[in-house]
């Protein structure tokens, strides 16, 4: 019987990170590598949020231009990979058995959460992709136990990768360039996050706010937190660190892998 896959936490940072020549970039580029070939994905991002779980379920999901004031070529690139409605449905059903009903939406996309990783992980758009919301209302715990609902999938040869930040406080990176050093105010948190990740500390990361250094600084929204509780929810136990890195001196560009 093969292993279940790990479960991952990547930071996106800017929509431009599809074709900014950073560290980020060539290292998502070269993640798909040191994982097993999954036959689906299931993609966790800050960028759908819901008052309650929805999973995209469109046959061909369309890529989702969700941002503005960028460069003119970012608007047309397009990442095509199939849906994956099946898997939508089973992931539904597993969250309405253990927590609350999960609703379909043949309508989502693929938001930039979303497509700008896989587009760099799997440029090849040949794994189908369903995304599921977050939602920023409910707590971390809440998180947590979506992604535990979840674990199951990763025995069925499902990737469950969660997208967001490892920091998030946009405000500040319109005062920072791209590779000025990281603040510590950013620098503080990230290390408290990774240490914790590896400890397998699920309550400590539930409690970010509180017991991250800076924590409402580094997060003044919890959007791009709250996928990596998901994630961590569904590889449970400790994890690892895969990659480090800053951009714009406030954004920790950390990932995350469990199991």
């Amino acid at each position: 019987m093969p292993s279940p896959l790990p479960t991952l936490f990547v930071s996106h940072g800017a929509p431009t990170l599809v074709t900014d020549p950073v560290p980020t970039r060539e290292f998502l580029r070269g993640l798909a590598g040191l994982l097993p070939r999954p036959r689906a994905i299931l993609c966790v991002s800050a960028h759908w949020d819901t008052s309650a779980p929805r999973l995209g379920s469109a046959a061909q999901p369309h890529t989702m231009h969700d941002f503005y004031g960028f460069p003119d070529p970012l608007y047309e690139m397009i990442y095509p990979a199939p849906g994956a409605p099946v898997l939508a449905g089973r992931a539904a059903a597993l969250l309405s058995g253990a927590l609350a009903p999960a609703a379909l939406d043949e309508g989502r996309g693929l938001d930039h959460g979303a497509w700008v990783p896989l587009s760099l992980m799997f440029p090849l758009a040949d794994i189908p992709v369903a995304q599921l919301s977050i939602q920023s209302r409910l707590s971390p715990a809440h998180h947590l136990e979506l992604g535990r609902a979840l674990a199951p999938l990763r025995e069925e040869g499902v990737l469950i990768m969660a997208s967001g930040n490892a920091t998030h406080n946009l405000r500040e990176v319109f005062s920072h360039g791209m590779d000025d050093p990281p603040a510590p105010y950013a620098s503080e948190f990230a290390h408290w996050l990774t240490g914790r990740v590896q400890a397998g500390d699920a309550d400590a990361l539930a409690d970010y706010l509180r017991r991250g250094p800076n924590g409402p600084k580094n997060h003044p929204t919890a959007d791009h937190y709250l996928p990596l509780m998901v994630a961590a929810g569904a590889g449970g136990g400790q994890g690892r660190l895969l990659h480090d890195g800053y951009t714009f001196g406030v954004l920790s560009m950390a990932a995350y892998a469990w199991g």
